[in-house]
């Protein structure tokens, strides 16, 4: 971490952080970093470094997690991203941790499709978590179950992602709604016809953002249904 503040400190720019600060609403402190040279100081400072073991990965986590300044917390992300797989059910009451504090969509959104999803895949069991965090009263832990499956594609389980849209569908928070749109149009590109006869049976209690954002770019059904057929045949 020394080396890492380090290099961060140094390449500090004050005039980008209070627009990177204002993007966000201003809700988080910034260093100023772009993104692309953010990351290269990054690859900088875990030069020559051992890959870390499950204790690593959460210390590393917690400890960016501590400091103000949120390219620290992409930091976290993004390693935790990179060495999901050396991580177990252990990560998960550090990933909701990290998901209730300094919370929005910029650190949640990744958190959640790239490292949460992950951990699930790899161990079914964890599915149980998903079914509380989607009844849970932080909305971020809701969100993050409507979109942990984003990229299981064909592994999606369809039953629950379309039981956790109808959990949350009263929601009124934007973040919520935007999800689920977000995560019946992803399953929408792996199984059409299945997400717009979701929408046409739950479209009462759907809002307008959900089903707008779940139609976005996705073939009309009777499309799909003659692309499913040509496969067939």
């Amino acid at each position: 971490m020394t080396r890492l503040v380090k290099l961060y400190s140094a390449a500090a720019d004050p005039e980008q952080a209070v627009a990177q600060s204002a993007y966000l609403r201003n809700r988080f402190t910034h260093l100023g970093i772009p993104t692309p040279q953010r990351r290269a100081l990054s690859r900088e400072a875990l030069e020559g470094l051992p890959l870390p073991e499950e204790a690593d990965c959460i210390a590393v986590a917690q400890r960016c997690w501590e400091l103000p300044e949120r390219e620290y917390h992409y930091f976290a992300v993004d390693y935790l991203r990179g060495h999901v797989d050396r991580c177990s059910a252990e990560l998960l009451p550090v990933l909701r941790q990290l998901i209730v504090t300094h919370s929005w969509w910029d650190t949640v959104d990744h958190l959640a499709a790239n490292v949460v999803g992950p951990l699930v895949a790899a161990d079914p069991a964890l599915v149980k978590a998903m079914d509380k965090w989607i009844r849970d009263e932080n909305l971020w832990l809701n969100r993050a179950a409507l979109i942990h499956q984003l990229g299981y594609g064909e592994a999606t389980d369809p039953e629950r992602l379309f039981s956790y849209c109808s959990i949350q569908a009263r929601d009124e928070d934007f973040f919520i709604r935007k999800a689920i749109g977000w995560a019946l149009r992803q399953y929408a590109k792996t199984d059409p016809l299945a997400v717009h006869a979701y929408i046409d049976r739950e479209r009462g209690r759907l809002s307008p953002l959900s089903v707008s954002e779940a139609r976005k770019r996705g073939p009309e059904p009777e499309k799909a249904k003659n692309k499913k057929k040509r496969k067939k045949s």
